[in-house]
């Protein structure tokens, strides 16, 4: 869904490919909820010396072209509009014990657990949204389930530049890495984690190693 204009409350919405499988399927669509962005917004636009007064502050930011509806859910709402509570003045800050995971071999079979947590406490009752950017790396397995948890996505996610058949969607509140022992060449890429609650992420490389042959 999008604004076509930033003037008057004129909305054009489509479908993403999960609705539109949804639909396939039930003939009808049940929904109970939505979720709002401003990834097109740069609020460093913002300009409290305009010569012209406090009318023009935001002039910049309002004259922003409006996205087009996307169809694909994992390539948009990056920076989804959240609730925070009050007093709360920043987004709070996601992050993982790891800066990096690996390398591994591809067929290496320790636990490589993924622990986000958040400060201030947040994402304690929705958890997090893991985005493995190139599943033919590996896979993600959820080891800590919360309300939302699922094995695609819940709610819309970012991925960069990937499309969701390249990508792998987990919801929990921890997670486990498992290389793919099948992987024909050393690939290094990323685990993006997004607070279900607060917004924000953060993201971390995964590099898993094929052995070079002689």
């Amino acid at each position: 869904m999008a604004y076509l204009n930033n003037n008057i409350l004129t909305v054009n919405a489509v479908l993403t490919k999960k609705g539109r499988e949804i639909l396939a399927k039930t003939g009808g669509l049940n929904i109970t909820a939505f979720a709002l962005a401003d990834d097109e917004i740069d609020y460093t636009q913002f300009n409290p010396n305009h010569p012209l007064g406090s009318a023009y502050y935001d002039i910049a930011i309002r004259n922003t072209p409006i996205m087009e509806p996307i169809t694909d859910e994992s390539q948009s709402m990056k920076y989804k509009l959240v609730t925070l509570n009050d007093g709360v003045t920043s987004v709070p800050t996601i992050s993982v014990a790891q800066s990096e995971l690996g390398p591994f071999d591809r067929d290496y079979t320790g636990e490589i657990l993924i622990s986000p947590s958040t400060n201030p406490t947040y994402n304690v009752t929705l958890g997090y949204t893991a985005i493995l950017a190139n599943k033919n790396v590996g896979t993600l397995v959820v080891t800590e389930t919360n309300s939302l948890n699922s094995t695609s996505a819940t709610i819309p996610t970012f991925s960069g530049d990937l499309t969701s058949q390249t990508s792998q969607v987990v919801v929990g509140n921890k997670f486990r890495f498992v290389p793919n022992a099948g992987l024909s060449k050393t690939t290094t890429t990323n685990i993006t984690i997004i607070g279900n609650e607060s917004g924000g992420n953060t993201s971390i490389t995964v590099t898993v190693k094929v052995p070079t042959t002689t």
